[in-house]
Protein backbone atom coordinates (compact mmCIF):
# COMPACT_ATOMS: atom_id res chain seq x y z
CA UNK A 1 0.00 0.00 0.00
CA UNK A 2 1.49 3.29 -1.00
CA UNK A 3 1.56 5.65 1.75
CA UNK A 4 -0.84 8.30 2.59
CA UNK A 5 -1.34 12.07 2.66
CA UNK A 6 -0.22 12.33 6.39
CA UNK A 7 2.95 10.15 5.53
CA UNK A 8 3.93 12.26 2.20
CA UNK A 9 3.37 15.60 3.95
CA UNK A 10 6.36 17.64 3.80
CA UNK A 11 7.23 18.79 7.63
CA UNK A 12 5.38 22.23 7.72
CA UNK A 13 4.03 25.31 9.87
CA UNK A 14 1.58 22.94 11.31
CA UNK A 15 3.80 19.84 12.22
CA UNK A 16 6.68 22.17 13.97
CA UNK A 17 3.74 23.72 16.27
CA UNK A 18 2.04 20.36 17.24
CA UNK A 19 5.59 19.47 18.28
CA UNK A 20 5.99 22.65 20.28
CA UNK A 21 2.56 22.08 21.91
CA UNK A 22 2.87 18.01 22.51
CA UNK A 23 6.48 19.10 23.78
CA UNK A 24 4.48 20.77 26.68
CA UNK A 25 3.87 17.20 28.46
CA UNK A 26 7.54 15.96 28.46
CA UNK A 27 8.69 19.71 29.46
CA UNK A 28 6.37 19.20 32.57
CA UNK A 29 7.39 15.57 33.28
CA UNK A 30 10.53 16.56 33.64
CA UNK A 31 10.39 19.80 35.29
CA UNK A 32 8.16 18.34 38.08
CA UNK A 33 10.03 14.92 38.79
CA UNK A 34 13.30 16.69 38.58
CA UNK A 35 12.39 19.35 40.88
CA UNK A 36 11.48 17.48 43.70
CA UNK A 37 15.30 16.89 43.95
CA UNK A 38 16.07 20.61 45.15
CA UNK A 39 12.89 20.93 46.77
CA UNK A 40 14.25 18.02 49.29
CA UNK A 41 16.11 19.39 51.56
CA UNK A 42 14.13 22.38 52.36
CA UNK A 43 11.24 19.66 52.67
CA UNK A 44 12.94 17.43 54.65
CA UNK A 45 14.29 19.92 57.52
CA UNK A 46 10.80 21.66 57.44
CA UNK A 47 9.00 18.76 57.64
CA UNK A 48 11.10 16.01 59.37
CA UNK A 49 11.23 13.53 56.91
CA UNK A 50 13.02 10.15 57.42
CA UNK A 51 14.52 7.97 54.79
CA UNK A 52 11.48 5.83 53.98
CA UNK A 53 9.21 9.53 53.71
CA UNK A 54 11.98 10.57 51.63
CA UNK A 55 11.70 7.51 49.03
CA UNK A 56 7.81 7.93 49.13
CA UNK A 57 8.04 11.24 48.24
CA UNK A 58 10.38 10.66 45.61
CA UNK A 59 8.73 8.12 44.30
CA UNK A 60 4.96 9.50 44.79
CA UNK A 61 4.83 11.23 41.07
CA UNK A 62 6.28 7.99 39.06
CA UNK A 63 3.72 6.05 40.50
CA UNK A 64 1.15 8.93 40.13
CA UNK A 65 2.50 8.82 36.00
CA UNK A 66 2.23 4.89 36.49
CA UNK A 67 -1.95 5.33 37.38
CA UNK A 68 -2.20 8.01 35.29
CA UNK A 69 -0.92 5.80 31.85
CA UNK A 70 -2.95 2.91 32.56
CA UNK A 71 -6.20 4.98 33.02
CA UNK A 72 -5.95 7.38 30.77
CA UNK A 73 -4.20 5.73 27.71
CA UNK A 74 -7.66 3.39 26.99
CA UNK A 75 -9.98 6.22 27.69
CA UNK A 76 -7.43 9.06 24.82
CA UNK A 77 -8.42 5.81 22.24
CA UNK A 78 -11.95 6.00 23.25
CA UNK A 79 -12.93 9.60 23.61
CA UNK A 80 -10.20 11.32 20.87
CA UNK A 81 -6.62 12.76 21.47
CA UNK A 82 -7.96 16.51 21.73
CA UNK A 83 -10.40 16.41 24.35
CA UNK A 84 -7.64 15.01 26.50
CA UNK A 85 -5.24 17.22 25.30
CA UNK A 86 -6.55 20.15 27.62
CA UNK A 87 -7.67 18.34 30.32
CA UNK A 88 -4.84 16.52 31.73
CA UNK A 89 -2.34 20.15 32.06
CA UNK A 90 -5.69 21.81 34.30
CA UNK A 91 -5.02 18.96 36.72
CA UNK A 92 -1.17 19.37 36.41
CA UNK A 93 -1.54 23.23 37.19
CA UNK A 94 -3.90 22.22 40.24
CA UNK A 95 -1.40 19.90 41.41
CA UNK A 96 1.02 22.91 41.12
CA UNK A 97 -0.43 25.20 42.97
CA UNK A 98 -1.38 23.00 45.81
CA UNK A 99 1.77 22.42 46.62
CA UNK A 100 2.06 25.85 48.01
CA UNK A 101 -0.57 24.60 51.24
CA UNK A 102 1.55 21.26 52.53
CA UNK A 103 2.14 21.16 55.86
CA UNK A 104 2.55 17.38 56.26
CA UNK A 105 4.26 14.86 54.76
CA UNK A 106 1.65 12.97 53.64
CA UNK A 107 0.21 15.94 52.03
CA UNK A 108 3.55 16.40 49.79
CA UNK A 109 3.33 13.04 48.85
CA UNK A 110 -0.55 13.16 47.97
CA UNK A 111 0.01 16.47 45.74
CA UNK A 112 3.01 14.49 43.78
CA UNK A 113 1.00 11.54 43.28
CA UNK A 114 -1.72 13.87 41.70
CA UNK A 115 0.59 15.37 39.20
CA UNK A 116 2.40 12.46 38.19
CA UNK A 117 -1.42 10.87 37.45
CA UNK A 118 -1.40 14.24 35.23
CA UNK A 119 1.81 13.45 33.55
CA UNK A 120 1.05 10.00 33.18
CA UNK A 121 -2.45 11.15 30.90
CA UNK A 122 -0.31 13.25 28.78
CA UNK A 123 2.19 10.45 27.74
CA UNK A 124 -0.21 8.53 25.61
CA UNK A 125 -2.24 11.58 24.42
CA UNK A 126 0.02 14.02 23.49
CA UNK A 127 2.35 11.07 22.06
CA UNK A 128 -0.28 9.22 20.09
CA UNK A 129 -1.91 12.32 18.50
CA UNK A 130 1.97 13.65 17.63
CA UNK A 131 2.22 10.77 15.71
CA UNK A 132 -0.80 10.11 13.89
CA UNK A 133 0.52 13.39 12.23
CA UNK A 134 3.91 13.12 11.43
CA UNK A 135 5.14 12.08 7.80
CA UNK A 136 7.18 9.11 7.68
CA UNK A 137 10.38 10.40 7.18
CA UNK A 138 10.70 13.03 9.64
CA UNK A 139 8.35 10.64 12.73
CA UNK A 140 11.43 9.09 13.94
CA UNK A 141 13.42 12.00 14.56
CA UNK A 142 10.51 14.32 16.13
CA UNK A 143 9.53 11.66 18.29
CA UNK A 144 12.84 11.52 19.55
CA UNK A 145 13.03 15.30 19.78
CA UNK A 146 10.13 14.90 21.94
CA UNK A 147 11.73 13.12 24.56
CA UNK A 148 14.95 15.29 24.63
CA UNK A 149 11.78 18.66 25.78
CA UNK A 150 11.84 16.28 28.99
CA UNK A 151 16.26 17.13 29.79
CA UNK A 152 14.67 20.62 28.97
CA UNK A 153 12.13 20.65 32.01
CA UNK A 154 14.80 18.87 34.13
CA UNK A 155 17.46 21.55 33.36
CA UNK A 156 15.00 24.21 33.49
CA UNK A 157 13.46 22.73 36.81
CA UNK A 158 17.31 22.60 38.32
CA UNK A 159 17.99 26.38 37.33
CA UNK A 160 14.71 27.51 38.71
CA UNK A 161 15.07 25.35 42.12
CA UNK A 162 18.97 26.92 41.96
CA UNK A 163 18.02 31.03 41.76
CA UNK A 164 14.97 30.23 44.69
CA UNK A 165 17.59 28.34 46.70
CA UNK A 166 20.78 31.00 46.37
CA UNK A 167 18.30 34.23 47.05
CA UNK A 168 15.60 32.80 48.97
CA UNK A 169 16.70 29.43 51.00
CA UNK A 170 15.52 26.17 51.71
CA UNK A 171 12.72 27.22 53.34
CA UNK A 172 11.53 28.42 49.31
CA UNK A 173 10.58 24.47 48.25
CA UNK A 174 6.87 25.23 48.17
CA UNK A 175 7.64 27.70 45.56
CA UNK A 176 9.66 25.46 44.06
CA UNK A 177 7.57 22.79 43.32
CA UNK A 178 4.34 25.45 42.72
CA UNK A 179 6.77 26.33 39.92
CA UNK A 180 5.42 24.20 37.58
CA UNK A 181 2.01 25.91 37.44
CA UNK A 182 3.69 28.91 35.10
CA UNK A 183 4.81 26.93 31.92
CA UNK A 184 1.68 24.49 32.82
CA UNK A 185 -0.85 27.20 32.36
CA UNK A 186 0.79 28.32 28.78
CA UNK A 187 1.26 25.13 27.93
CA UNK A 188 -2.77 24.39 28.04
CA UNK A 189 -3.61 27.94 26.93
CA UNK A 190 -2.16 27.28 23.52
CA UNK A 191 -3.41 23.68 23.03
CA UNK A 192 -6.91 24.86 23.26
CA UNK A 193 -7.88 24.62 18.88
CA UNK A 194 -5.67 21.69 18.31
CA UNK A 195 -7.55 19.28 15.72
CA UNK A 196 -8.37 15.77 15.79
CA UNK A 197 -6.61 13.10 14.97
CA UNK A 198 -7.70 11.69 11.02
CA UNK A 199 -6.58 8.57 12.04
CA UNK A 200 -8.48 8.30 15.42
CA UNK A 201 -11.83 9.54 13.17
CA UNK A 202 -11.38 7.32 10.54
CA UNK A 203 -11.08 4.48 13.13
CA UNK A 204 -14.38 5.41 14.52
CA UNK A 205 -15.75 6.39 10.97
CA UNK A 206 -16.02 10.23 11.25
CA UNK A 207 -15.21 10.77 7.93
CA UNK A 208 -16.47 14.42 7.74
CA UNK A 209 -14.82 15.09 10.56
CA UNK A 210 -11.22 13.44 8.83
CA UNK A 211 -11.34 16.16 6.55
CA UNK A 212 -12.36 18.91 8.37
CA UNK A 213 -8.86 18.30 10.66
CA UNK A 214 -7.06 17.69 7.65
CA UNK A 215 -8.25 20.95 6.26
CA UNK A 216 -7.25 22.79 9.30
CA UNK A 217 -4.04 21.25 9.38
CA UNK A 218 -2.67 21.67 5.52
CA UNK A 219 -4.65 24.21 4.44
CA UNK A 220 -6.61 21.95 1.92
CA UNK A 221 -9.37 18.96 1.78
CA UNK A 222 -7.87 15.87 1.01
CA UNK A 223 -9.06 14.65 -2.54
CA UNK A 224 -11.52 11.69 -2.83
CA UNK A 225 -8.41 9.40 -3.82
CA UNK A 226 -6.34 10.52 -0.75
CA UNK A 227 -9.12 10.24 1.68
CA UNK A 228 -10.13 6.96 0.44
CA UNK A 229 -6.26 5.57 1.05
CA UNK A 230 -6.18 6.98 4.72
CA UNK A 231 -8.90 5.42 5.51
CA UNK A 232 -7.81 2.10 4.07
CA UNK A 233 -4.99 1.78 6.30
CA UNK A 234 -7.46 3.17 9.24
CA UNK A 235 -10.16 0.81 8.99
CA UNK A 236 -12.89 1.29 11.87
CA UNK A 237 -12.65 -0.95 14.61
CA UNK A 238 -13.17 -1.06 18.62
CA UNK A 239 -10.61 -0.20 21.14
CA UNK A 240 -9.88 -2.66 23.41
CA UNK A 241 -7.38 -3.11 25.81
CA UNK A 242 -6.91 -7.02 25.74
CA UNK A 243 -5.56 -6.49 22.20
CA UNK A 244 -2.45 -5.44 23.95
CA UNK A 245 -1.92 -8.63 25.36
CA UNK A 246 -2.85 -11.08 21.99
CA UNK A 247 -1.24 -11.86 19.29
CA UNK A 248 1.77 -10.61 18.02
CA UNK A 249 1.24 -7.33 20.22
CA UNK A 250 2.08 -8.81 23.48
CA UNK A 251 5.70 -8.98 22.75
CA UNK A 252 5.65 -5.89 21.64
CA UNK A 253 3.98 -4.49 24.50
CA UNK A 254 6.65 -6.71 27.24
CA UNK A 255 9.49 -5.35 24.50
CA UNK A 256 7.86 -1.30 24.84
CA UNK A 257 7.77 -1.41 28.86
CA UNK A 258 10.63 -3.66 29.42
CA UNK A 259 13.06 -1.78 27.66
CA UNK A 260 11.81 1.77 29.27
CA UNK A 261 11.66 0.55 32.74
CA UNK A 262 15.46 -0.73 32.45
CA UNK A 263 16.09 2.76 31.29
CA UNK A 264 14.31 4.57 33.56
CA UNK A 265 15.05 2.69 37.03
CA UNK A 266 18.59 3.96 37.78
CA UNK A 267 18.09 7.41 35.43
CA UNK A 268 15.17 8.28 37.91
CA UNK A 269 16.52 7.31 40.93
CA UNK A 270 19.55 9.59 40.00
CA UNK A 271 17.78 12.58 39.00
CA UNK A 272 15.49 12.39 41.69
CA UNK A 273 18.58 12.54 44.30
CA UNK A 274 21.24 14.31 42.75
CA UNK A 275 22.72 16.03 45.12
CA UNK A 276 22.97 13.42 47.34
CA UNK A 277 24.49 11.03 45.32
CA UNK A 278 26.90 13.51 44.37
CA UNK A 279 27.54 14.34 48.06
CA UNK A 280 28.56 10.76 48.27
CA UNK A 281 31.15 11.33 45.72
CA UNK A 282 32.83 14.36 47.60
CA UNK A 283 30.81 17.38 45.66
CA UNK A 284 29.97 19.81 48.82
CA UNK A 285 25.81 19.19 49.33
CA UNK A 286 24.02 22.43 48.49
CA UNK A 287 24.85 24.55 45.91
CA UNK A 288 27.77 22.76 44.42
CA UNK A 289 26.13 19.87 43.45
CA UNK A 290 22.54 21.49 42.65
CA UNK A 291 25.25 23.33 40.18
CA UNK A 292 26.32 20.13 38.94
CA UNK A 293 22.89 18.69 38.95
CA UNK A 294 22.34 21.42 36.22
CA UNK A 295 25.70 20.68 34.37
CA UNK A 296 24.68 16.59 33.96
CA UNK A 297 21.31 17.33 32.98
CA UNK A 298 22.68 19.91 30.28
CA UNK A 299 25.10 16.80 29.31
CA UNK A 300 21.72 14.76 29.36
CA UNK A 301 20.26 16.77 26.69
CA UNK A 302 23.21 16.64 24.75
CA UNK A 303 23.27 13.04 24.65
CA UNK A 304 19.89 12.76 22.67
CA UNK A 305 20.97 15.41 19.91
CA UNK A 306 22.93 13.11 18.28
CA UNK A 307 21.26 10.15 18.81
CA UNK A 308 17.76 12.20 17.14
CA UNK A 309 19.43 12.16 13.75
CA UNK A 310 20.76 8.24 14.26
CA UNK A 311 17.76 6.95 14.53
CA UNK A 312 16.70 7.97 11.14
CA UNK A 313 20.55 6.88 9.57
CA UNK A 314 21.26 4.05 11.32
CA UNK A 315 18.31 2.78 12.69
CA UNK A 316 16.42 2.64 15.99
CA UNK A 317 17.64 -0.94 16.71
CA UNK A 318 21.20 0.09 17.59
CA UNK A 319 20.80 3.18 18.68
CA UNK A 320 18.77 1.67 21.95
CA UNK A 321 21.20 -1.13 21.89
CA UNK A 322 24.45 1.06 22.12
CA UNK A 323 23.41 3.39 24.69
CA UNK A 324 22.35 0.96 27.17
CA UNK A 325 25.85 -0.53 26.92
CA UNK A 326 27.00 3.39 27.86
CA UNK A 327 24.67 3.41 30.79
CA UNK A 328 25.82 -0.15 31.93
CA UNK A 329 29.82 0.68 31.79
CA UNK A 330 29.45 4.46 33.92
CA UNK A 331 27.35 2.15 36.31
CA UNK A 332 29.42 -0.03 36.54
CA UNK A 333 32.63 2.00 37.00
CA UNK A 334 30.92 4.43 39.95
CA UNK A 335 29.96 1.32 41.51
CA UNK A 336 33.38 -0.62 41.65
CA UNK A 337 35.04 2.60 42.65
CA UNK A 338 33.28 4.02 44.84
CA UNK A 339 35.65 6.39 46.35
CA UNK A 340 37.57 7.48 43.12
CA UNK A 341 38.39 11.13 43.13
CA UNK A 342 35.01 13.76 42.63
CA UNK A 343 36.91 14.50 38.93
CA UNK A 344 36.58 10.96 38.05
CA UNK A 345 33.21 10.63 39.04
CA UNK A 346 31.92 13.53 37.17
CA UNK A 347 33.35 12.24 34.52
CA UNK A 348 31.44 8.62 34.62
CA UNK A 349 28.23 10.83 35.41
CA UNK A 350 28.47 12.41 31.64
CA UNK A 351 29.13 9.31 30.01
CA UNK A 352 26.03 7.71 31.58
CA UNK A 353 24.04 11.13 31.04
CA UNK A 354 25.26 11.55 26.96
CA UNK A 355 24.04 7.65 27.00
CA UNK A 356 20.58 7.89 28.89
CA UNK A 357 19.98 10.83 26.48
CA UNK A 358 21.06 9.03 23.56
CA UNK A 359 18.52 6.03 24.48
CA UNK A 360 15.81 7.45 25.91
CA UNK A 361 14.60 9.10 22.21
CA UNK A 362 13.51 5.47 21.49
CA UNK A 363 11.14 5.81 24.41
CA UNK A 364 8.17 7.40 22.47
CA UNK A 365 9.23 5.99 18.66
CA UNK A 366 8.61 2.34 19.92
CA UNK A 367 5.29 2.06 21.56
CA UNK A 368 3.80 4.50 19.51
CA UNK A 369 4.98 2.59 16.15
CA UNK A 370 4.38 -1.11 16.82
CA UNK A 371 0.69 -0.23 17.83
CA UNK A 372 -1.95 0.48 15.75
CA UNK A 373 -4.48 3.63 16.01
CA UNK A 374 -7.54 1.90 17.95
CA UNK A 375 -5.30 0.79 20.84
CA UNK A 376 -1.93 3.09 20.29
CA UNK A 377 -2.90 5.54 23.42
CA UNK A 378 -3.09 2.43 25.49
CA UNK A 379 -0.02 0.98 24.56
CA UNK A 380 1.67 4.20 25.49
CA UNK A 381 0.21 4.81 28.11
CA UNK A 382 0.83 0.69 29.00
CA UNK A 383 4.53 1.27 28.48
CA UNK A 384 4.76 4.16 30.17
CA UNK A 385 3.39 2.12 33.52
CA UNK A 386 5.21 -0.46 32.96
CA UNK A 387 8.60 1.82 33.17
CA UNK A 388 7.27 3.51 36.14
CA UNK A 389 6.95 0.66 37.88
CA UNK A 390 10.71 0.22 37.78
CA UNK A 391 11.16 4.11 38.38
CA UNK A 392 9.42 4.54 41.03
CA UNK A 393 10.79 1.07 42.68
CA UNK A 394 14.74 2.64 41.99
CA UNK A 395 13.86 5.97 43.12
CA UNK A 396 12.09 4.79 46.15
CA UNK A 397 15.20 1.94 47.25
CA UNK A 398 18.50 4.69 46.41
CA UNK A 399 17.74 6.24 49.03
CA UNK A 400 17.68 3.04 51.46
CA UNK A 401 20.36 1.79 49.67
CA UNK A 402 22.79 4.38 50.10
CA UNK A 403 22.38 4.05 53.88
CA UNK A 404 21.92 0.19 54.06
CA UNK A 405 24.43 -1.39 51.50
CA UNK A 406 26.62 1.53 50.24
CA UNK A 407 27.09 3.28 47.77
CA UNK A 408 29.12 1.25 45.56
CA UNK A 409 26.57 -1.74 45.40
CA UNK A 410 24.08 0.50 45.10
CA UNK A 411 25.68 2.10 41.80
CA UNK A 412 26.26 -2.05 40.53
CA UNK A 413 22.72 -2.72 40.95
CA UNK A 414 21.67 0.39 38.31
CA UNK A 415 24.44 -1.30 36.08
CA UNK A 416 22.65 -4.50 36.23
CA UNK A 417 19.45 -3.17 35.39
CA UNK A 418 20.94 -1.72 32.60
CA UNK A 419 22.47 -4.59 31.16
CA UNK A 420 19.30 -6.28 31.82
CA UNK A 421 17.92 -3.61 29.11
CA UNK A 422 20.69 -4.19 26.66
CA UNK A 423 19.73 -7.95 26.47
CA UNK A 424 16.10 -7.69 26.13
CA UNK A 425 16.67 -4.91 23.31
CA UNK A 426 19.18 -7.53 21.49
CA UNK A 427 16.45 -10.13 21.79
CA UNK A 428 13.43 -8.12 20.91
CA UNK A 429 14.02 -4.54 19.42
CA UNK A 430 12.61 -4.10 15.91
CA UNK A 431 13.57 -1.46 13.10
CA UNK A 432 10.91 0.69 11.81
CA UNK A 433 13.14 3.38 9.99
CA UNK A 434 11.26 4.63 6.77
CA UNK A 435 8.31 2.54 7.09
CA UNK A 436 4.39 4.09 7.36
CA UNK A 437 2.73 4.42 10.46
CA UNK A 438 0.44 1.55 9.22
CA UNK A 439 3.08 -1.01 8.18
CA UNK A 440 5.59 -0.37 11.58
CA UNK A 441 2.36 -1.12 13.78
CA UNK A 442 0.90 -4.62 11.56
CA UNK A 443 1.84 -7.72 12.70
CA UNK A 444 3.06 -10.58 10.19
CA UNK A 445 2.79 -13.96 10.59
CA UNK A 446 6.30 -14.80 11.56
CA UNK A 447 8.54 -12.94 13.07
CA UNK A 448 11.38 -10.69 11.78
CA UNK A 449 14.98 -11.93 12.51
CA UNK A 450 17.59 -9.29 13.06
CA UNK A 451 21.54 -10.46 12.72
CA UNK A 452 20.36 -14.14 13.81
CA UNK A 453 17.65 -13.00 16.75
CA UNK A 454 13.75 -13.49 16.40
CA UNK A 455 11.94 -10.10 16.79
CA UNK A 456 8.53 -8.86 17.43
CA UNK A 457 7.59 -8.17 13.55
CA UNK A 458 7.49 -4.33 12.61
CA UNK A 459 6.38 -5.41 8.89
Amino acid sequence: MKQSIIDNQPYGRFHRKLFLLSSGGPFLDGYILSVIGVAMTGATDELGLTSFDAGLVGAAALVGVLFGGLVFGPVTDRVGRQLMYTIDLIALVLASVLSLFVTEAWQLIAVRFFAGLAIGADHPIATALLSEWLPSKRRGRMMGALVATWFIGASVSYTVGYVFVVFGGDDTWRWVLASAAVPGALFLLFRIGTPESPRWLLRHGREAEARESIRTAFGRYPTAEELTQLAESEPPQESRLRDLFTGGYLGRTLFAGGFWACQVAPAFAIWTFYPVVLGAYGFEQGNTALVWSVVVSLVTLAGCFPCIRWVETHGRRPVLIWTFVGVAVSLAALGAFPGMVAALAIAMFVINALALGGGNTLQYIYPTELFPTHIRGSAMGMASSISRIGAAAGTYLLPIGLDTIGLGPTMLAGAAIALLGCLISVAWAPETKGKALHETAAVASTPVVNNGVKVPSAQ
